[in-house]
C-alpha cells in the first residue's frame, strides 16, 4: 500500500470505554482533557472516529469526545429494536462523566444532530452551544399513517435485516468514496477502516443490522420543533449546498438562513458539498465550529 494511500492524523486519537445503562460505550478522544471540551455525535451508520478529519482543521485547542452510539463503530450492542429516546438518555448518562457541573459545546451531525437537537430543548441547562450539521428532522407524519407503519414494523421484525455486503475493505472504501467523490482516496479507507474489520470470512460491519428496522413509532414533527424552540443555547446550523437533505426534509436556506425554530440561530451553507460534510468539507466545517465555539472558551 503507498503512503499516499493512508490518511495520517495530524491529532492522534486514543479511547476510551464507559459502562452506559447496560452497555459498553466506545469513545473515541482527541486533545488534552485540560482544554474545553467539544462532545460530537455521529450520525446513523456511521462511527465517533470519522470526526478526525475535522479534529485535525480545529486551529484552536480542544478537548474532543465522539461517542459512537449504541449497536454502531465499536459500541457493540445487539438490540432487537433500537428506540430513539435511549441515545438522549446515553447522551445525559456520558455528559455526567465527562462534564457533570458544566454545560457542554455539541456538534452533531445528521441522526446525532437531531438527538443534540432534542436534547438541547429537553435539557437546555447542560448545553451551551450546539452546532447542528444536517440535523433537520424528517418529513412529518400523519396518525392515519400509523395501521399501515406497524404492520410494516411487524413485518419486517420476521425477516432477518442485513446490510449491504462488501467483500473486502477496498470495495467498501469504493463505495464510500462514490457517495462523497470529494473525499481523497486516503480518507475514504480511513472510513472505511472505522466502520468494518477484515478477517478470514470476510468483511463485517461493526454496525448492528437491527438498524436497519423501521422505529414503530411514527416521527411527530411537532415534537421535535417544540424541543428546538426550547433551546436556549446559541446554535449554529451547517449545512451542505448539493445535500438530499433539503428535499428529504423539506426545508431550504432563505436568504442565508434554514427556516427552523431555533429561537437564537444562525445558518452556515458550505459549497461543493453534499450531506457527509466532515468527509466532504473538513476544512471549512472546522472553520466554522471554530469560530462559532471560541467565544464559549
Amino acid at each position: 500500500m503507498s503512503d499516499d494511500s493512508i490518511y495520517r492524523p495530524r491529532i492522534p486519537a486514543r479511547s476510551n470505554t464507559h459502562r452506559v445503562r447496560g452497555v459498553d460505550y466506545y469513545i473515541n478522544e482527541w486533545g488534552d482533557p485540560a482544554d474545553p471540551l467539544i462532545v460530537f455525535l455521529h450520525g446513523w451508520g456511521d462511527a465517533g472516529a470519522t470526526f478526525q478529519f475535522v479534529v485535525d482543521r480545529l486551529a484552536s485547542r480542544w478537548h474532543v469526545i465522539a461517542p459512537d452510539w449504541r449497536g454502531f463503530g465499536r459500541t457493540h450492542d445487539r438490540a432487537q429494536c433500537y428506540w430513539f429516546p435511549d441515545y438522549l438518555a446515553d447522551l445525559d448518562d456520558l455528559l455526567s462523566k465527562y462534564s457533570p457541573a458544566e454545560p457542554v459545546r455539541l456538534v452533531g451531525h445528521s441522526m446525532g444532530g437531531n438527538i443534540g437537537g432534542l436534547y438541547a430543548g429537553a435539557m437546555p441547562e447542560r448545553v451551551c452551544a450546539f452546532v447542528n450539521v444536517e440535523g433537520f428532522g424528517l418529513h412529518d407524519t400523519s396518525p392515519d399513517e400509523a395501521p399501515a407503519h406497524y404492520r410494516e414494523w411487524l413485518q419486517r421484525l420476521r425477516e432477518a435485516p442485513g446490510f449491504k455486503h462488501f467483500g473486502s475493505v477496498e470495495a467498501l472504501s469504493r463505495h464510500i468514496a462514490s457517495r462523497s467523490p470529494r473525499m481523497s482516496a486516503a480518507q475514504a479507507r480511513f472510513v472505511a477502516e472505522a466502520w468494518a474489520s477484515e478477517g478470514p470470512d470476510g468483511l463485517t460491519l461493526y454496525a448492528d443490522p437491527a438498524h436497519k428496522l423501521p422505529n414503530a413509532v411514527l416521527y411527530r414533527r411537532a415534537e421535535a420543533e417544540a424541543c428546538w424552540r426550547s433551546v436556549t443555547a446559541p446554535v449554529l446550523l451547517v449545512a451542505g449546498a448539493d445535500s438530499p437533505v433539503f428535499d428529504a426534509v423539506g426545508v431550504r436556506p432563505s436568504d442565508g438562513d434554514l427556516p427552523l425554530p431555533f429561537p437564537d440561530k444562525r445558518t452556515r451553507v458550505i459549497e461543493e458539498c453534499g450531506h457527509m460534510v466532515h468527509f466532504e468539507a473538513p476544512e471549512p466545517l472546522a472553520v466554522a465550529i471554530d469560530a462559532f465555539l471560541r467565544p464559549t472558551r
